[in-house]
Parts: structure tokens; C-alpha cells; sequence
């Protein structure tokens, strides 16, 4: 007689990369081992009937544990915010380590590890983003640090932290020899300082002001530029959150012309305006982000770019601040737009809102909601950062999955969510389709709303090559023959 499964979920919609399967998923030893009509015992099972069984979801973009450059620090520790994120469906994210000024990037890795390590529920791995390129020895950490299976980094192009462009380029060259992808925060720090300081100026300090103050011709200057450098050097890059309709066709330009350029947006460019910054008082500061909400046109530009997978993530950007003193408000009860942290809560709240529009109202662009959810959330994650054995279910890979109810309907509270936030952004929306039982290499960590995992459960994700984010060819002639020795 064989050995039983482990778990065994019967009877679901399950969606597998070769389309939507009724039937069966065996479990053995954290892996998948059978798809469809299974046969044979389990030591648990559960039933899935009516339900979608989807891969758990992967969040590649969230700020956990980290000091923004207002030095304010984020809201939720590696605990409260991996929680969040498997309340919400989600069985991997990707964080950021985030190198302080003068700090050796070897020790910034070391740190994030270790409180990762102690905290995380779900499985991780991180984005390198370097702040000090004058830090000891950071280009050769940064080769290191690569072949030991960390294979993303982050620059910025504005804020206090940002990098000149000569510094990217060194960055993206190091890049390109050790194999590893350049994430990008662009915007135009000029032009976008410009705007502040004379809206500063004139008194216009609420925090409505703050869409003004970033220029969406800011966005468009910035993407087009670090496509070009990712042109010259045919280094690939990764263009996070995007939010503009012409920096979805700066994007899709540099596509056409064979740039490796990936981009991603984030639910709230797709789901609100920049009229939910125009709430009375200084509450509008909850939804404070950069680059901020935009425009109704802008929605459906980013919808129609994920159809045409001229965008090909969309990630929570979660970065979350509690609403006082020690939060968004350091500055004061009145303080300015230019003083407040931007950034709001989205770990636990990202899959519920694309399920609801994509799965459950069947989103213009995408037929089958069920199969573009999957991709967008989960395959294509995995796929891009080089997360081998996630996002997808299939034999061999981790049991890491998410059963989603279509028929539930919850309506967000004030303060629902499983995180260390205090507010929820999508206060009384309501979303048809809810994640019920959430399974990480299978092991059921979230049942019955409630969540059963524990603290350290989560594992670092070795990358030990690039995804799919490659370089296309060569780089320009030029860039090549500077990079040839002797």
C-alpha cells in the first residue's frame, strides 16, 4: 500500500499554468505531487468544492521594518506585516533591505536576515536598495551579495536617497556581469522639488497638494531615461509602480524597440484617484503616496497595459505608516504635505481588490479573470525575481496555495485588517470573493479567519540564477567597448 498524501484538497477549480482544472491536489513533503482526479488516502484533507484553488500569492514589492527617508520608521515589523499578508492570501513577498548612509551593504543584508528570520510568516527574499554609494566596499558587497542568491537591487532617481545617474549606471554595470535585475523608484527629482517649493511657497501645504507636487511628467522623464540606460547597457530593469498613462507608453516604446524593460503598478493607481488625498483635515494624509493616485484616464491605461502585458506585475507597494505621532503625523497634527510619510498598508488587501475586479466582474481586457489573476499575482512574480519552485500549481513545485471563496462578500472596516497599521485605506468597499484557507508548502497557515502561523515559519528564498528578466542581446556598441578589459 503507498504512503498517504499529506494533504489532499479535492473537488476545486484548480488553475494550473495550462488553464483551469476541476479536481484534486495531492501534497507530499511540502511539494505538489498529483493534479485531477486523485486517488488514494491523505492524512488531511479538504474539501474545495465551489471554491478556486489559485498559487498563493507573491507580493514582490513591500517596505517591512524599514526607515523611510523622513526617518520615520514603517508601522508593521516583519511579524505583523507577513501576517497581514497571508490573511490576504499571499505565501511569499519580497522585502527591501535598505542600506542606511554609511553603511556597508553587507551589514544592511546581515541586519534585514536576522529580523527576518525571527519574524517572517511566509516565505521571503529581499531587493538590495542602495542609498551610499561612497559606503565601504559597496560595489564588491554588491557582486557578493548577488552570487550568494540575492538577485534584485533597488535605486532611486529622487527623494533624499536618490542616486545620480552616474551612479545608476555603475549599479546597472555591476548588474548586468553578476546577473541580477535593477528595480527603479522613477521619478524626476527636479522637476518634482521645483513644484514643491513653490507650492510651498504660496501656502498650499494640505494634503491634497501632494498630487501636485509630483508632476506626472515627472514619472514620464524618469522611465524614459532609465529605459534609455537600460537600452545602452542592455542591462534588464524593473520599473515599479507605475501610474500614468504616458509612463505605461514609455514603457510599451522601449518594449517595442527590444529594451528588456519590466513594469509593474499597484492597486491604488488602479482602484482610486487623487481625489481621496482631498479628505477633510489632515486626513487625507492616510492616502499619501509616491508617485501619487492620478486620473480615471490613467486607470484604464494601466488596465489596458496589463492586458497587453505592456505591465506585468502588480504589486501592493506596501508601505505603511500609523496615523500619529509616531507615524504620519512626527511632523505635527498640521503638518505639511512636504512632512509627511508617504506610503499606505496593501499586503493584505492587494489579491481581495483584483479578485473582486478580475475574477468576480470579469475587468475589461481580461476574459479569463481567473487565469490573469493567477499570472498577475503569483506566475509572473516568481517568473520575473527567479523564484524557483513558486507561483504556479503544478507536480514539483511548493504546495503553496490559496483557496478563494467567489461567492463571499466582506465589507472593509475602519480598522480590520491583520497588520500594525491602525486604518484601512479601502474603509467600506466591498469585495465579492475572499481567500479562505491560505497553504504554504503544505502547511495551512490561515483557516477560518484566523491565522495559525508562526513567527520564523517563513523562509529566505535562495535565488541562485535570474528569471525571466534577462538581457535581450548585446549592449549599445558603445557601452560594449568601454566594458571590454585589456
Amino acid at each position: 500500500m503507498s504512503e498517504p498524501f499529506d494533504l489532499l484538497i479535492r473537488n476545486g477549480r484548480i488553475v494550473t499554468p495550462d488553464g483551469v482544472v476541476s479536481g484534486d491536489v495531492a501534497v507530499t513533503g511540502g511539494t505538489i505531487g498529483a493534479i485531477g482526479d486523485v486517488t488514494g488516502p491523505a492524512r488531511q484533507e479538504i474539501d474545495a468544492k465551489g471554491l478556486w484553488v489559485m498559487p498563493g500569492g507573491i507580493d514582490p514589492h513591500a517596505h517591512i521594518e524599514q526607515m523611510s527617508g523622513m526617518g520615520v520608521m514603517n508601522a508593521d515589523t516583519f511579524e505583523t506585516a507577513t501576517r497581514s499578508a497571508a490573511m490576504g492570501g499571499n505565501t511569499t513577498v519580497i522585502s527591501f533591505a535598505a542600506q542606511a548612509k554609511g553603511e556597508r551593504l553587507a551589514d544592511t543584508v546581515a541586519q534585514y536576515s536576522t529580523r527576518a528570520a525571527r519574524g517572517a510568516m511566509i516565505d521571503h527574499a529581499f531587493h538590495m536598495t542602495i542609498t551610499d554609494m561612497t559606503a565601504p566596499d559597496c560595489l564588491s558587497d554588491l557582486a557578493a551579495l548577488i552570487a550568494k542568491g540575492h538577485r534584485s537591487i533597488k535605486v532611486f532617481t529622487t527623494y533624499n536617497i536618490q542616486l545620480d545617474d552616474r551612479a545608476i549606471l555603475e549599479i546597472m554595470a555591476t548588474a548586468r556581469e553578476a546577473g541580477a535585475l535593477v528595480c527603479v523608484h522613477a521619478e524626476n527629482d527636479g522637476i518634482i522639488n521645483w513644484t514643491r517649493d513653490r507650492l510651498i511657497a504660496q501656502g498650499l501645504t494640505a494634503p491634497h497638494y501632494h498630487a501636485a507636487s509630483h508632476p506626472r511628467l515627472a514619472e514620464v522623464e524618469a522611465v524614459e531615461r532609465l529605459c534609455r540606460f537600460a537600452e545602452f547597457l542592455d542591462q534588464p530593469i524593473m520599473l515599479f509602480h507605475i501610474s500614468t498613462a504616458e509612463g505605461a507608453a514609455c514603457v510599451a516604446a522601449a518594449q517595442a524597440r527590444g529594451v528588456p524593460v519590466w513594469a509593474e503598478t499597484c492597486p491604488h493607481y488602479l482602484f482610486m484617484t487623487d481625489t481621496v488625498l482631498k479628505a477633510p483635515g489632515i486626513e487625507g494624509a492616510k492616502w499619501m503616496c509616491s508617485p501619487p493616485q492620478r486620473q480615471e484616464a490613467d486607470q484604464e491605461a494601466l488596465w489596458q497595459a496589463l492586458a497587453s502585458d505592456t505591465l506585468h506585475i502588480v504589486s501592493s507597494d506596501h508601505a505603511p505608516y500609523r496615523m500619529d505621532e509616531n507615524g504620519k503625523l512626527s511632523a505635527g497634527p498640521d503638518a505639511p504635505f512636504n512632512k509627511i510619510a508617504n506610503g499606505l498598508p496593501g499586503l493584505e488587501t492587494r489579491l481581495p481588490l483584483l479578485f473582486d475586479a478580475m475574477v468576480s466582474h470579469g475587468r475589461q481586457g481580461f476574459d479569463r479573470g481567473a487565469e490573469a489573476f493567477a499570472r498577475l499575482t503569483a506566475t509572473a512574480p516568481a517568473d520575473i525575481y527567479g523564484l524557483a519552485g513558486k507561483g504556479r500549481i503544478a507536480p514539483g513545485m511548493d504546495a503553496d496555495l490559496t483557496l478563494w471563496d467567489p461567492d463571499r462578500q466582506v465589507t472593509y472596516g475602519a480598522d480590520d485588517l491583520h497588520d500594525n497599521v491602525g486604518y484601512n485605506p479601502w474603509e467600506g468597499r466591498t469585495i465579492t470573493g475572499w481567500p479562505t484557507t491560505v497553504i504554504l508548502r503544505g502547511k495551512v497557515i490561515v483557516e477560518g479567519g484566523a491565522c495559525r502561523a508562526t513567527p520564523g515559519q517563513g523562509q529566505w528564498l535562495h535565488r541562485p540564477t535570474l528569471g525571466t528578466a534577462r538581457p535581450h542581446g548585446t549592449p549599445a556598441p558603445e557601452a560594449a567597448l568601454a566594458q571590454t578589459k585589456g
